[in-house]
């Protein structure tokens, strides 16, 4: 079995619980209240700046040219597709400068951000170990709600970015990439890799939570839990 075959089903409790959070069914059935997607949207625009600079260091981390092009392609997209999706929904949500002058990341966010870069203190794989369940559980969701009709056009516009065919590819690049990466390597260090896409798959989890909760630096903001 593949590398991404066996560290999917090992973390499918995790991606259920994504597939299952009231946050991410919210978006489906156009039900999500616009400010916990605000929250979001502000805290994802702060994780992709991350990201893109997380996947650059995956060129430099690359072995080959042919990998390093194709790493800071992926950073490339990420700043440009990506980047203006958010820009456009800050203008549907009326993000301010105002408002991006008071922003502060949420600990999730910065926790998550900061499990990134510390893994890409390791090698190449521990860089596509910490990323790739960011671009695979995104690609499932999407492929999950892409028959989803939510009768808002910024919840209808991001299920199409997500299910569609240039992501989907970018999504089976890395997991080709990580298999083969994967394939030589001992035992105890698949584990390694395993344990970081598992973090990850359990920030991405949070993702939803802390936008759900709309979480601050304050203990106070657990008590929005459900609210």
């Amino acid at each position: 079995m593949s590398f991404c075959k066996e560290v999917r089903e090992e973390c499918n409790d995790l991606w259920q619980a994504s597939f299952e959070h009231p946050f991410v069914k919210g978006i489906a059935h156009g039900t999500l209240p616009l400010d916990r997607f605000r929250f979001y949207v502000m805290q994802d625009a702060y994780y992709l700046t991350h990201f893109a600079k997380v996947q650059a260091i995956g060129a430099v981390k690359a072995s080959d040219l042919e990998t390093t092009r194709r790493f800071a392609h992926h950073a490339e997209q990420t700043c440009a597709a990506e980047m203006a999706l958010h820009e456009s929904f800050m203008e549907l949500l009326k993000v301010t400068k105002e408002d991006w002058s008071a922003f502060e990341p949420s600990p999730s966010a910065y926790a998550y951000v900061s499990h990134m870069y510390r893994s890409a203190e390791g090698d190449l794989a521990d860089v596509l170990a910490a990323i790739l369940p960011c671009y695979w559980l995104y690609y499932e969701i999407g492929e999950k709600l892409k028959d989803s009709k939510p009768d808002h056009p910024i919840y209808k516009r991001w299920i199409e970015t997500y299910g569609s065919e240039w992501f989907g590819e970018l999504v089976e690049e890395q997991m080709e990439r990580i298999d083969q990466l994967a394939e030589e390597l001992p035992e105890a260090r698949c584990r390694e890799l395993k344990d970081r896409f598992r973090r990850s798959s359990y920030y991405e989890w949070n993702f939803w939570e802390q936008a759900w909760r709309k979480e601050t630096w304050s203990v106070e903001s657990f008590d929005r839990a459900g609210v």
